[in-house]
């Protein structure tokens, strides 16, 4: 209900901004370039500003005819070997009586020189200068002539980046250990080099108006579904921001369940994982800037599922699997269980345990949910502080303000060990399934106070809607709950438990709607052998 509430605000506020982009004025048109070297530098100059770090390098070449000509580039995002050895080593050698078309004006020079000069390996020709300038803030360097009124783009980038290491997020101990970095074209080409098909495709996009940051949308032709493709690209047309610097200001504006406790949107650091997912039918949104990759859509089971899923064994990976979903269990109701069974129903606990919590619970000054509220906030602000600090000092005030903290509350009768116990039990079950971290740090509190108020009723109404919430939600027109409910014999090989993968013949439904053939043949290894 509440879902279906916040859909028709989205739309409304959606046709509203619409209306509102359809009355803005037309765009003035780009400014072109003169026929004069000094005017067009003087342009550049206006709109870069006088900056330490614009280089603007005047020279003249040519044996036949002296030519003006300008370098334009910004320092420290260019590679000055690119711009040595492919631009100015090839313009101060070049003897225009050595060519055999001869160039009558400076437009045939420029041609010449973009088709045979020039040694780099992406050159194009441009007349605004606006486009000139972005290209330039983008570590592109910008040759102009005098006596044309046209630019050549040169590709020049070579500002520092980090390598290719192991992302921290997302470790595993069987599998590659590569992991995508901040630079963009690292990005595409690591995905290039999981999926060397001519069908990947990549759509790319220019996104703030004053970040400009490259956004690609990644996919499979023939395999994706063109109207999730076409939704995708509608979603992020639409986005008329000033920044976007990393990709979950991406996430937070084309996810379609913004007040929703769970993501509607996958992200990863791995290549590996997101090849897969795009091998599967799902899109994948890389933004420069960031190691993060967004894939879409997104069901609920694929919090539980990791990449070395499919390179362990099949017992193995699905017994962990099932472990994972029993975690979530535990790190979202244990807390509940315990104050819903000391306040409302001692009958369920065995009589033995019963005196136990009673006698460590005997003298503390605080109800059970209070204790428990206490602790919970005592476990966030340690895992924050943990996170916020340096490394070395933060895994020493995480782990000694713990046992500091959780022995001392119990000498003191501030609080009982039981719910130290159970506490410490929910927040290592949390750390098994780390996609679910923010819905179930919410979820913890919130089963936390309704079996506070109600007891066994408060955490089965709870559960209801959260249920209810869940089956409402769609990631890009696909049901959240997709294998679940509803449920395909396909899915089922992927869901709670990992099949063979000889046996995962198809892709699932959900998303490949044309062609959903993974693999011929379904018969297991030792058939073949045995025949």
């Amino acid at each position: 209900m509440i879902q279906a509430i916040l859909k028709k605000i989205r739309y409304w506020q959606l046709i509203k901004n619409s209306n509102n982009t359809d009355e803005k004025p037309v765009k003035k048109e780009k400014k072109k370039l003169s026929l004069s070297l000094s005017t067009n530098i003087k342009w550049f100059k206006e709109l870069l500003g006088k900056s330490d770090d614009i280089k603007v390098r005047e020279f003249t070449f040519g044996n036949k005819r002296v030519v003006n000509a300008a370098l334009i580039f910004i320092d420290g995002l260019v590679s000055n070997e690119i711009i040595t050895e492919s631009i100015m080593k090839p313009l101060l050698l070049y003897d225009e009586s050595l060519q055999e078309t001869p160039t009558n004006n400076a437009h045939d020079l420029m041609n010449q020189i973009q088709r045979r000069v020039l040694c780099s390996g992406d050159v194009t020709a441009n007349s605004y200068v606006e486009d000139l300038v972005t290209s330039c803030l983008r570590g592109d360097t910008v040759l102009l002539l005098d006596g044309t009124c046209q630019g050549l783009v040169v590709s020049s980038k070579g500002w520092d980046k980090r390598s290719v290491t192991e992302p921290q997020t997302e470790s595993v101990a069987r599998g590659p250990r590569e992991g995508f970095t901040e630079n963009f074209r690292t990005n595409t080409s690591l995905l290039r080099r999981k999926i060397r098909s001519p069908a990947l495709r990549m759509d790319s996009f220019t996104i703030g108006e004053k970040t400009h940051t490259m956004v690609c949308v990644a996919y499979l032709k023939g395999v994706a579904d063109e109207k999730l493709i076409e939704e995708i690209k509608r979603r992020l047309n639409t986005l008329k921001v000033d920044a976007i610097l990393e990709s979950g200001y991406i996430e937070q504006y084309i996810e379609d369940a913004p007040f929703s406790l769970f993501p509607t949107i996958g992200k990863s650091e791995k290549p590996d994982v997101i090849a897969g997912k795009i091998l599967e039918g799902r899109a994948a949104i890389i933004v420069d800037g960031t190691p993060f990759v967004l894939t879409a859509p997104m069901l609920f089971t694929e919090s539980f599922q990791t990449a070395e899923d499919y390179y362990s064994r099949t017992l193995y990976a699905s017994a962990i699997r099932l472990m994972r979903f029993l975690s979530f269990l535990i790190a979202v109701f244990a807390p509940a269980f315990y104050v819903a069974a000391t306040i409302f129903h001692q009958e369920m606990i065995p009589t033995k345990l019963l005196f136990t919590i009673a006698a460590a619970r005997e003298g503390t000054p605080f109800p059970a949910v209070v204790e428990s509220l206490i602790l919970l906030l005592a476990f966030e602000v340690l895992r924050e502080a943990g996170l916020r600090l340096p490394r070395p000092v933060g895994q020493a005030v995480s782990i000694v303000g713990a046992l500091v903290m959780g022995d001392a509350s119990i000498s003191a009768g501030l609080v009982g060990a039981p719910v130290v116990v159970t506490v410490a039990i929910s927040a290592m079950a949390e750390f098994v399934t780390p996609e679910n971290q923010d819905s179930i740090t919410l979820l913890r509190l919130i089963f936390l106070l309704l079996s506070a108020a109600l007891g066994g009723y408060g955490i089965m109404l709870g559960t209801l809607g959260m249920l209810i919430d869940l089956a409402s939600l769609e990631s890009f027109g696909v049901p959240y709950f997709a294998g679940i409910a509803p449920a395909h014999s396909h899915d089922m090989e992927d869901l709670f438990v990992r099949a063979p993968l000889w046996s995962m013949t198809e892709r699932p439904p959900e998303f490949a709607r044309k062609d959903r053939t993974r693999q011929k043949g379904s018969k297991p290894p030792f058939f073949h052998h045995k025949s």
